[in-house]
């Protein structure tokens, strides 16, 4: 999913240090506009700014849940990010800033402490390191069944793949409150980029006596408890969610917003519809394809299209025929043609996809396959022998159903999709198969799919974001792909004398893994093309997309 102006001493966070990272807690970052993502802008005056401080944001989808610890989508960290903070935050360029934890330190990169603010939970409740202790052991909890459940093993968090494991206790997790405000997280491998990775939904605290006194209801807008700027007040499934202003934030003073609609819009021409209708001030970051040149040239800068970290794909079942076979999942992915995806079908800046972690990323040194040399002719007639080898021609044709979630762009390149391999090989039948959100996700979840389109985006700025996810006991590893050299490699980018230049090369490494076992068939780097009010100051989309209501303001309109 992720540099403001300190009024203290810092030390910038960054890749490799081996000394001691610390970040102390600094003034409200600069306004920037929307129009111009990651220009700075003046922050409008008091006169400037409406009377009715109110947004409403198209989310795209019904969430599947407002627990932290149970979900795994975009659609719903773009909800929680505005009701829960965690250890760290980002500011609007996305770069990690401090959240609960005004400051933190390591001397070794494998012990952290952190030192947590004074802050209240909504009900006065104070913000404690004891609120991170239980969630953190709630998130890797088998009862607590979160698709993140192997975000901390992936941190090399103490003891967290023996917890998702059920072969320890939830309460022998490397971390501990040393006092009310002190936190301190154990690790067995020093990870550089820890902080980063705490920005995550995943990590973010949650209230223990609601949780425990409401069970899966404390997130009912009656129930739930937040330390966050905003709380739900308003939930019409398949609607809205409403969040009004928490008054007990620690920053409130400095929050402008007084309350948040985020809308449940599939449809992108609908969305943009209902923008143009002056229903919507800020849309889902999927603008229909074919309105795309016309909009820019109707609406000019409320057209903003920054580059976001995310790849575009689609998801092998590799439990189960046909796709078990990696000539199969070879041949499929040598005939679709990318470029037509990118430059006649979306036509918004994208950028084929040669590897799953987005060039931009940080970290890593970028893969090139060898494939992607080869002319169209050489394409099909290589993808021709491997199905052939697999026992597919005229008389037996490879047959497979194609999942996807309900959206129109999805549908488009689902259909593009099958036609590429029609026509390029001709003894491919392919069926769709449209669930709507929470369907979707649960039937990847369980592997009741052959094909299934996905997208992964950022859930912090690092190569090992992207390349965990293929880990053979990774919770977001829905296509079981196995493969004991890829884990072990990436198993060694963390070890206490690989550098980071090591870890880029590592890396790289991995991706061309994934390509010579063709684990999925990646198709593009995304951009994130919105529409934006003028009149909504301080919306910029960073590459982590982690934008937050509580640094916009709405001015006179």
């Amino acid at each position: 999913m992720q540099l403001p102006m300190f009024t203290h001493t810092r030390l910038v966070l960054a890749f490799g240090i081996g000394a001691a990272l610390t970040a102390c807690g600094g003034d409200k970052p600069a306004d920037t506009t929307a129009t111009t993502a990651g220009a700075a802008a003046p922050a409008p005056s008091a006169d400037e700014l409406s009377d009715v401080q109110e947004l409403t944001v198209n989310n795209r989808a019904e969430p599947e849940s407002l627990d932290p610890h149970k979900v795994s989508g975009v659609p719903e960290s773009d909800i929680l990010r505005q009701m829960f903070v965690g250890l760290t935050t980002t500011d609007p360029e996305g770069n990690t800033i401090p959240g609960m934890a005004a400051e933190w330190s390591s001397e070794d990169n494998k012990v952290w402490i952190f030192k947590l603010r004074d802050a209240n939970w909504s009900n006065g409740d104070p913000v404690t390191a004891h609120d991170f202790v239980y969630s953190f052991q709630r998130l890797g909890d088998p009862n607590t069944a979160s698709p993140y459940a192997t975000y901390l093993a992936d941190a090399k968090v103490v003891n967290a793949q023996a917890i998702v494991d059920g072969q320890s206790a939830p309460d022998t997790l490397g971390v501990r409150a040393i006092d009310d405000k002190t936190l301190e997280v154990t690790l067995s491998e020093p990870v550089p980029y820890f902080p980063h990775m705490l920005i995550h939904t995943s990590v973010k605290p949650v209230h223990k006596a609601t949780v425990e006194a409401f069970g899966d209801k404390w997130t009912s807008p009656e129930n739930i408890v937040v330390n966050g700027p905003y709380k739900i007040s308003q939930w019409q499934v398949n609607e809205r969610i409403v969040l009004e202003r928490n008054p007990a934030y620690y920053d409130d003073a400095n929050t402008t917003i007084n309350k948040v609609t985020l809308l449940a819009i599939p449809q992108a021409t609908t969305d943009v519809q209902r923008y143009k209708a002056g229903e919507i001030d800020i849309t889902a970051d999927d603008l229909p394809p074919e309105q795309y040149d016309k909009l820019k040239q109707e609406l000019g800068a409320q057209v903003i299209e920054p580059p976001k970290l995310c790849t575009y794909y689609f998801e092998f079942n590799h439990t189960k025929a046909p796709f078990d076979d990696v000539r199969v999942r070879k041949a499929l992915s040598l005939t679709l043609d990318r470029d037509i995806v990118v430059d006649s079908i979306l036509k918004q800046g994208q950028k084929v996809a040669y590897q799953f972690t987005p060039e931009s990323a940080q970290g890593i040194n970028n893969f090139e396959p060898e494939w992607k040399s080869w002319d169209k002719a050489k394409r099909i007639e290589e993808a021709k022998k491997l199905l052939n080898e697999a026992g597919y021609n005229e008389s037996n044709p490879l047959r497979f159903e194609l999942l996807y979630n309900t959206n129109e762009q999805h549908k488009t390149l689902a259909v593009a999709s099958s036609a590429f391999w029609k026509e390029n090989l001709g003894f491919v039948e392919v069926s769709l198969n449209n669930q709507e959100w929470k369907t979707y996700l649960e039937t990847r979840r369980k592997q009741n799919h052959q094909m299934a389109r996905g997208g992964w985006c950022a859930d912090y700025n690092e190569a090992s974001t992207f390349l965990n996810t293929f880990k053979s006991d990774n919770s977001s590893n829905y296509g079981k792909y196995n493969n004991p050299e890829f884990d072990a490699l990436m198993n060694k980018t963390l070890l206490a004398d690989v550098s980071d230049a090591d870890r880029a090369n590592m890396y790289q490494q991995a991706e061309a893994i994934l390509d010579k076992d063709s684990a999925t068939i990646f198709v593009y780097q995304y951009t994130a093309p919105r529409l934006v009010k003028p009149y909504v100051h301080g919306f910029t989309l960073n590459p982590l997309g982690t934008w937050q209501a509580k640094d916009l303001r709405i001015t006179k309109h």
